[in-house]
Order: C-alpha cells, then structure tokens, then sequence
C-alpha cells in the first residue's frame, strides 16, 4: 500500500517556487532528488531517474486518472493500439502540407502586433497563435480560437489552485465544443477530410471511436498544442531578446533555428511535470516505493542535470541533445513533436524576417507564469 505518512521535503505551489521554477527544481535535484510532497506525491528531478521511469511503463503507469485520456494516460496493450492510430496524424508529408496555414496565421498576427509599439507577445500574438492553428489543424472555425484559448488558461488556473468543480465544470465544456463539431459534421454524412472528420471514420477493434475517445484525443492535442506551444513561443522570443548575439546569429544563418529551438526549449521548459503511478514495489535512487505510489517526472530538472549536459545553464545550440527530454521519451515520447517543431520554426522564422531586432519593453517587466504553467504569463517587447 502506498504511504499515507511520508514527510513533505518541499511544496511545489510554494512562492518561493513559483518566484523562479527553474532554480527551485535545479536546487531541489541537487539536494533531494526524488522528494516528497502532498500535491505530487514523489517528485523525481533527475536525469537518470527519469529516463529510468520514462522506459519501464510497466513499473510506472500513466493510468494516473479515472477520467480518459487517450493514448497518454494509458499503458501497453491499449496505449499501443491508440498510438498507431494518431501517429499518422503528425506524419511527415502531412505537417509539410500545413505549414503554409501556420505561416500565414503567423505573418497576420505578427503585422497586426507589429503596428504597436510595445507588444505584449502572450496575448497579442502567442495564445491567439496556438488557438487559431489548432482550430485549423482539427478543421474547426477560426471563430472557435478565443474560446479555446480562454478554455486553455481557466484549465490551466483550476489546475494551480486544486479546484476539482471546475476542473470537472471545464471537461464538461470542452466535451460540449467537441460534441458541437461531431454532431456538425454527422450531419454532412462524416464526408469532410479535415482531421476531426477523419478522426470519427478511424477504427479500432472493429469499432468507430465513440465521442467519449474522440473528445479525449482531441482534449490531449489541444492542452498540447495551446497549452505548450504557446508557452515555447513566449520562451524563445524572450530568450532572443535576452541574447542578441544568438538572435542576430539566427538572422544570418536561419538553417540554426532548429537547433535554437531545441537548445532554448532544453534550457527553460515549457512543460513542467507528467505524473506516474507505481505498478509494484521499486526504488527510485535511494528511495523505496511502495506499489500504487504517486510520481511526478520533472521534465524542467531533469533537462537542466549537469550529470546529463556540460553547463547546463549556457545556452549552446551546438550542444548535442540526444539526451534531452524535451519532446519525452519512451513509448510515450511525444507524437505530436514534428507538428510542433514545424510550427516554433515557422515562429522564429517570421519574427526573424520580418525584424531587425526583437527587445524586452523598457520598464514593464516580463512576468513568470506560476506552477502548472512554465514560461511567462506576460512578456513585453519592442518589434524594430
């Protein structure tokens, strides 16, 4: 049986935590790596640990919730089965086929933002971004981007202060949204070769998904897509403005802006953690663990490991990152990660383009996001 008594090593909605994440979870990797808490259970910062966990599912389940999540909250054979299903989705040939949306979505927002002459890049540019490309993604009205986005922050709030009303209350209404676009699309005979449509034509076992699979699938992707491509939109262009040798060099020779990103994306994550379960009975370094036990993979701590990367804290986009978790790791490694790579590149590329220089806003602070959220909440800048 799990420990109902274990001493807290540390408390992750702590302001101390909250006032700079990525210096908390670094002290916390070095001074108790695999620590205890009432909200996460055992909280896990290093490297090594959580490569271990992220390549043995059958010690670590992702069935970590009574709600359904597809793939991600599921273990092999079932995962396995769901998994085939959506990598097609991000396949190579496809994301090409998109990228002419994502940059045209890009240029519109960047040349209306670029008419004031500070730019508050979450609002104006980076949520709107991630909203209105996956509503184009999934083939939904361009209409339906504010409302996922301002479903993407309340989610992300309720998640900050525990509330499990609203975190039910705003299931419901994502559920609602994707039974709106179902039942539109049952009524043109599921003809549409959108993704959506495509999505209630796949089968699995000989069955149609049914809605409840469907809106899961579509729940993960959008927390993803909104949730964090939003959050390493704001990462990178605050990193450019911190670094202008880095954002100069990126003008000169573009074919680096991968290579940026990844770096950039190692250096301060934009997802902070992923839950666990224990299956059995383990050890995590020197710690036991009983079966059923909660654990919290820190992605942020973990990419930032000295026993993984030289001078972690030095951004280097030379640096080798066959070791980065960025995108996971494992049968759970994120599918999702060409789409994603696309678009931050198409990002970069624009602001880059369409730029002479990107700096902070003199005298209005970039503000941190707090925990669950990494990044900023608000990021000003000056576009010349």
């Amino acid at each position: 049986m799990p420990s109902s008594t274990a001493t807290d090593h540390w408390a992750p909605h702590a302001e101390g935590v909250q006032k700079n994440q990525r210096r908390a979870y670094d002290g916390m990797r070095e001074q108790c790596p695999v620590a205890h808490s009432a909200a996460q259970g055992w909280t896990v910062f290093r490297h090594a640990d959580v490569q271990r966990i992220l390549h043995t599912p059958e010690t670590f389940s992702n069935v970590v919730s009574r709600h359904l999540s597809v793939p991600n909250g599921m273990d092999p054979p079932e995962h396995t089965v769901f998994r085939e299903l959506i990598e097609p989705y991000f396949a190579t040939a496809r994301v090409r086929a998109f990228e002419p949306e994502c940059r045209r979505i890009a240029r519109q927002l960047i040349t209306s933002a670029a008419a004031s002459e500070t730019v508050e890049i979450m609002d104006a540019f980076a949520r709107p971004f991630a909203a209105r490309v996956q509503c184009a993604f999934l083939g939904w009205s361009e209409e339906t981007a504010p409302a996922l986005a301002r479903w993407t922050l309340a989610n992300q709030a309720a998640t900050l202060q525990q509330d499990r009303e609203a975190l039910n209350q705003l299931a419901t209404e994502f559920e609602g949204m994707v039974q709106d676009a179902l039942e539109g699309r049952r009524a043109q005979d599921v003809s549409g070769q959108d993704t959506t449509s495509e999505l209630m034509r796949e089968v699995v076992d000989g069955d149609r998904l049914d809605d409840a699979e469907i809106a899961s699938i579509l729940r993960n992707w959008t927390v993803g897509e909104i949730g964090t491509i939003s959050t390493s939109v704001g990462i990178l262009l605050h990193a450019l403005s911190e670094h202008p040798d880095l954002q100069q060099h990126l003008r000169t020779r573009p074919r680096r802006i991968g290579d940026a990103i990844e770096e950039v994306l190692r250096w301060h994550g934009p997802l902070v953690d992923n839950r666990r379960v224990t299956l059995q009975p383990v050890s995590v370094g020197r710690q036991p663990l009983a079966a059923g036990e909660r654990v919290t993979i820190n992605w942020i701590a973990a990419n930032r490991d000295p026993e993984a990367f030289t001078a972690p804290d030095t951004l280097d986009i030379h640096r080798d990152q066959s070791a980065s978790l960025l995108w996971g790791a494992g049968i759970h490694v994120c599918p999702g990660a060409p789409l994603a790579q696309m678009e931050l590149r198409v990002v970069l590329e624009e602001f880059l383009g369409r730029t002479s220089n990107i700096i902070l806003a003199p005298g209005d602070e970039p503000e941190l996001a707090r925990y669950p959220a990494s990044g900023f909440s608000r990021l000003p800048v000056r576009l010349e």
